[in-house]
């Protein structure tokens, strides 16, 4: 039975202890499978099943000697069982063990990652709640183009976290697969009943066809997905950087009593947390590209993808665990500043309902081309000018013939670009969660 593991548990999933001690897992698996078909007497699996142990220190000497990990751990775990030692690591090859007992080991992360993006989740459907209809500006190349609701944003935002679960859910199942075939996956010198008990009670899948190892397609994916999930973290930092520029501080992250912002300027804080995500999703992009690298080797196997994977599987995982829990933590205690918002959405002096009265302008019978150039003129004038939008669009006589001023103030209602925020939450959050 696979432990449960805690989310502070995730380094330890990734010490040279729980490395050994899946690889053991996989070794005793093998013998009791072999045990079912009758090669290793009751007595032995006894043994085995009793002595067995891993010693660090001792494989690590070992290794000194032999340059060959596996075969130091073979040889330090039978010096513990004696004798009936010598049914560990029958008829298998190296990569039987590595590849199984590493898909063993990215299971186990895995459930710790996905508890973590249910609980980033949570955060996200709390928030996005609670904003739901605090009116937010809307920008598109940095400039302000038309109201949303802040709560949208949170509430796209769990959207995508909600696509990055079923991608990871998916990649997961792609890479919990063992093999237990033997040096080139012939199973010439292992009963392919033995990989089918020892994936069973791994709680994994056997590989339909394997070489000496499992293809590295698999594990491509499931780096890859995580890769894309910290693309997605990445782009929740960098939103929240961006909102809590001086010039627009909307929204910050919490800080705390004693914190410092900086040596020199005692003003300052900074978002600090959201640049560490970025910094980061850029160590976890760079995996996934080394792990499409590792897809192509020579042959049946080469070991150019091992050195690779003693990096990247630790890595990327303890990095992704890291990550989430630390956005989810920033979003917890975003600071939002509603009335900033809301200062922020009249800065333009009315610039940004200029669609609704092209709009306006066209349902009047107004050419596209014309309504345009009579709106576009006006903006101008506003960006340059520094004149109230509403007040120049009232003053043009070609927009005047068309519009009357009490039909142009109704066209400067913000509620109007909100009225479809309850049925967006619907479509995201379900009926019971809007």
């Amino acid at each position: 039975m696979i432990p449960r593991y805690t989310r502070e548990a995730m380094g330890r999933l990734w010490t040279d202890e729980a490395k050994f001690s899946a690889w053991l897992e996989v070794e005793i698996a093998i013998c009791e499978g072999w045990n079912r078909l009758g090669v290793v007497p009751d007595e032995d699996l006894k043994a085995i099943r009793e002595k067995a142990a891993v010693d660090v220190a001792r494989i690590n000497e070992l290794e000194k000697i032999t340059r060959h990990d596996v075969i130091a751990f073979v040889s330090a775990v039978g010096e513990k069982v004696g004798p009936p030692a010598r049914f560990i690591h029958l008829g298998v090859t190296s990569s039987d063990i590595l590849d199984t007992a590493l898909a063993l080991m990215l299971k186990r992360a895995s459930a710790l990652i996905l508890e973590d993006m249910d609980d980033l989740m949570a955060v996200l459907k709390r928030r996005a709640h609670a904003f739901k209809d605090v009116p937010q500006m809307g920008r598109s190349h940095g400039i302000h183009a038309e109201p949303i609701t802040f709560g949208l944003k949170l509430a796209l935002w769990y959207a995508e976290m909600g696509r990055n679960r079923r991608r990871f859910t998916r990649a997961v199942e792609d890479v919990a697969v063992g093999k237990i075939s033997g040096a080139v996956g012939t199973f010439a010198n292992v009963d392919p009943r033995v990989e089918a008990y020892v994936c069973e009670k791994l709680g994994l899948k056997p590989a339909p066809i394997s070489t000496q190892i499992i293809q590295r397609d698999r594990h491509a994916h499931f780096f890859t997905t995580l890769a894309v999930l910290a693309g997605t973290l990445e782009k929740i930092a960098t939103e929240i950087r961006h909102l809590q520029r001086t010039e627009v501080l909307e929204a910050e992250e919490k800080f705390a009593k004693g914190q410092k912002g900086s040596s020199a300027m005692p003003h300052k804080r900074n978002p600090v947390g959201s640049e560490n995500i970025c910094g980061l999703a850029r160590l976890v992009k760079s995996y996934a590209q080394a792990s499409l690298d590792n897809i192509a080797l020579w042959h049946e196997r080469d070991i150019s993808h091992s050195s690779v994977e003693r990096v990247i599987a630790p890595d990327s995982c303890i990095l992704i665990d890291y990550m989430i829990n630390r956005v989810k933590n920033i979003l917890d205690g975003l600071v939002v500043y509603p009335e900033r918002m809301m200062a922020n959405i009249h800065l333009t002096r009315g610039l940004i309902y200029s669609q609704r009265v092209l709009l306006a302008l066209v349902d009047k019978g107004v050419s596209r081309d014309d309504a345009y150039l009579m709106v576009q003129r006006n903006a101008m004038r506003s960006w340059e000018e520094g004149a109230d939008f509403q007040s120049l669009l009232k003053t043009d006589p070609d927009v005047a013939r068309h519009l009357s001023p009490a039909e142009l103030r109704d066209l400067f209602d913000i509620s109007y670009h909100l009225k479809h925020v309850d049925t967006i939450f619907e479509r995201v959050f379900g009926k019971e969660g809007a």
